[in-house]
């Protein structure tokens, strides 16, 4: 990868976590006053989603940046690379359990069935990314055991030369 991808890859990550910082000190508080006519299980309900929601972004954003600083400096394909994945899965994971609640939460609202619905659908596209990165896990843990097979090889082929 680049190093301009990687820059780019950086500036995204951190407007993103500038842009959470504000959901989480502005909007939110701004939200709770919205929601001032509605049920109070309903406004806490929906609040507290939405900010477990922003804090599932901002794990994500951070393990990407780790794992981008591994790729800058070649160690990516090293065991400790595994934790940053699997609080990646774990985000992504809880994402989708955050969004399923969320359809629960707006299902016995005004709110359009339609709407519900579409929250439940995105529920199951985030699950199903949760599972594509498990896949790519697999893929970085067959790379990691390529890449320590080349080196015993290398090392074999130096003591025979």
């Amino acid at each position: 990868m680049g190093r301009t991808t990687i820059v780019v890859l950086r500036v995204v990550i951190a407007l993103a976590l500038a842009g959470s910082l504000v959901v989480q000190t502005v909007i939110t508080p701004l939200l709770w006053i919205d929601l001032a006519g509605t049920p109070m299980w309903f406004r806490v309900s929906f609040v507290v989603i939405a900010v477990l929601g922003v804090l599932t972004m901002q794990v994500f954003a951070v393990c990407v940046w780790m794992l981008l600083t591994k790729v800058r400096r070649g160690s990516i394909f090293q065991e400790s690379s595994f934790r940053y994945v699997d609080a990646i899965i774990g985000a992504i994971g809880a994402a989708a359990v955050l969004a399923l609640a969320l359809a629960v939460v707006l299902a016995p609202s005004e709110i359009a069935p339609g709407i519900v619905a579409l929250v439940c659908g995105a529920a199951l596209v985030l699950g199903g990314m949760a599972l594509l990165v498990f896949v790519m896990k697999a893929l970085l843990r067959q790379a990691i055991e390529r890449e320590n097979e080349a080196r015993t090889l290398r090392d074999e082929l130096g003591e025979v030369i």
